[in-house]
């Protein structure tokens, strides 16, 4: 059986276009806190989003501190493409590690690590409670002020009844 040039020309343009498809490969999509980032507000869990769907079993998780102890609860979700942990309170400041180990279904397991900073919040002092003569002082501040914006607002109601009027003559003149 002889092979024409046009049918070959198909079959290695076939060919060539199935090796321009790529790869499903898995890998990560995101994380929250986002790598690398600095916060100062505790997140209360951290998530993994890969490309593929995980497995709902056999992933993990990790987060330690930086004295080396772990600060994640253990309890892991898994919801398709993304997988948390809860977190402890965290209350050291410094650079927190998590290390993760992802499974997909005929994938080799994803695994890495990432870091977020986080920067235990200052203490906020109260504002000093106003004292009864501030509050009386403001009081008669605003009212000259009140006074102030009502005699604006006359005076422009008179201008405008006043261009009205005027404008009223010129036009019945016409």
């Amino acid at each position: 059986m002889k092979i024409g040039k046009t049918q070959a020309f198909i079959a290695a343009f076939t060919l060539s276009l199935f090796s321009l498809i790529p790869a499903q490969a898995n890998s990560l999509v995101a994380t929250s806190p986002i790598s690398g980032s600095t916060t100062s507000t505790a997140p209360t869990s951290v998530a993994v989003t890969a490309q593929i769907a995980l497995l709902e079993e056999g992933n993990e998780i990790t987060v330690v501190d930086p004295a080396g102890n772990r600060v994640d609860d253990g309890t892991i979700t898994v919801d398709q493409m993304s997988v948390s942990v809860g977190l402890r309170a965290l209350v050291d400041a410094g650079i927190y590690k998590v290390s993760y180990i992802l499974l997909t279904d005929g994938e080799d397991p994803l695994e890495g690590s990432f870091t977020f900073n986080f920067t235990s919040p200052n203490v906020i002092e109260p504002a000093p409670q106003p004292s009864p003569t501030q509050s009386a002082q403001s009081a008669s501040s605003s009212w000259g002020t009140n006074v102030f914006v009502i005699a604006l607002l006359v005076l422009a109601f008179l201008v405008l009844v006043g261009l009205s009027l005027y404008a009223r003559k010129l036009f019945k003149n016409r």
